[in-house]
């Protein structure tokens, strides 16, 4: 029987002594098996003996094959600008701004041990703890549903980062319907939501399951008739530059329409009804109703431990990086910005000030009650969105933009 692991030195020495084992054991049945697929396939090159005489140009074979499909596809979904990249910078980088900002707004210190500058790698240290931890099922749920819900909603976050446009030529899909998509996907969170609480078979889950529901329609209607003005402006769906054969000028966009001028700047109702739908979208306070801890224990969350509890917090702060994003694209010109800063710099230096902006109203504001929520989300932002699309129609009929 293995030694059970106690301590993080002893979760470090059982991985190395994985992976020595792995790299001992894995030429002996890695080389024999391609040999014999190079000579049943007739492969054009032999990677082995390319790698042992010629290792500089082994590695530029590997780079080589980074950019052509199908693998050009898989990196960008895996690692840039997909789920490596949102994961480290949208969870555990902005998530220690997070908990840095309110600490000082606070009065408080924040992290400040684990990495010696201003515990910055505390969310490395709270992952592993997530990591480690046992993983409860509680008797009586769905366990089928209960289990998979983290992933579905993982699954909305990922889709979403698909979409997002870091540069004219990055990012990871650009569909010709592409705010479209974004309305639909976003459409799946409520109903996801629901159901981790109504399979929780719990009463704090169900009854946050029903406020995330309630919250989530009223606040997504306004949210997604806030872009509309922005697709009226631009003219189009696309969200980065219409893709199309060489020698061509690439088509319209909503983020090239904004070359003149942000819609920020035309459409500032719009902009503030997205960011707050946003918010409610999130569940940050002043709407965080559904986890209301004081009433509800964590609302959905509340049987969820371990890594199934953790999938929660990496598919929430990447949906903010996605929402933060998503407003940088329809409202503040996303990666345009003076030429000698690349796009990419843009695009993340907006994007971030977007995120800090989510962030603050965590620390200065009291949670609504659910009657004030629903009146503002239903009444009042819902008329202030009408009231875009109307400036939206009144400015392309002018020919503003």
């Amino acid at each position: 029987m293995s030694k059970p692991i106690l301590t993080f030195e002893d979760f470090v020495k059982r991985i190395l002594k994985i992976v020595f084992w792995a790299l001992l054991i894995l030429p002996f049945i890695a080389i024999p098996v391609y040999y014999l697929l190079y000579a049943e396939l007739h492969l054009p090159t032999d990677l082995f003996a390319l790698a042992t005489v010629k290792p500089f140009s082994f590695i530029s074979w590997q780079l080589g094959l980074i950019s052509t499909e199908p693998f050009k596809t898989l990196f960008a979904l895996s690692v840039f600008p997909g789920f490596s990249f949102v994961a480290i910078y949208g969870t555990i980088f902005m998530g220690w701004v997070e908990r840095k900002i309110t600490a000082k707004v606070q009065l408080r210190t924040g992290p400040m041990y684990a990495g010696k500058v201003e515990g910055i790698l505390q969310n490395f240290a709270d992952f592993f703890k997530l990591l480690f931890k046992e993983m409860v099922i509680p008797n009586g749920v769905d366990t089928a549903i209960f289990v998979a819900i983290p992933f579905a909603l993982m699954a909305v976050a990922g889709a979403l980062i698909s979409l997002v446009p870091l540069s004219p030529t990055i990012y990871i899909a650009d569909p010709s319907v592409g705010a479209i998509l974004v309305f639909a996907i976003l459409g799946f969170s409520p109903l996801i939501v629901l159901l981790a609480g109504w399979a929780s078979n719990s009463k704090y889950p169900f009854l946050g399951g029903l406020r995330a529901l309630h919250q989530m329609v009223a606040y997504e209607i306004p949210m997604i008739l806030s872009l509309l003005g922005a697709v009226l402006l631009s003219g189009t769906l696309y969200l980065a530059p219409a893709p199309c054969s060489q020698p061509c000028t690439p088509g319209p966009s909503i983020v090239t329409a904004q070359s003149n001028i942000w819609f920020i700047f035309l459409l500032p109702l719009g902009a503030i009804v997205f960011f707050i739908g946003s918010l409610a979208e999130l569940e940050r306070i002043p709407f965080d109703l559904p986890e209301a801890d004081s009433e509800l224990v964590a609302g959905w969350q509340t049987e969820y431990t371990s890594m199934l509890f953790g999938t929660f917090q990496l598919a929430n702060f990447s949906r903010m990086y996605v929402l933060a994003g998503l407003f940088t694209t329809f409202f503040l010109g996303g990666w345009l910005g003076p030429a000698p800063v690349p796009g990419v710099a843009w695009f993340l230096i907006k994007t971030t000030i977007v995120m800090i902006a989510m962030m603050l109203p965590r620390s200065i504001l009291p949670r609504v009650r659910i009657d004030m929520l629903l009146r503002a989300g239903w009444v009042k932002l819902l008329a202030l969105a009408f009231l875009n699309i109307f400036i939206a129609m009144v400015l392309v009929s002018l020919g503003v933009v």
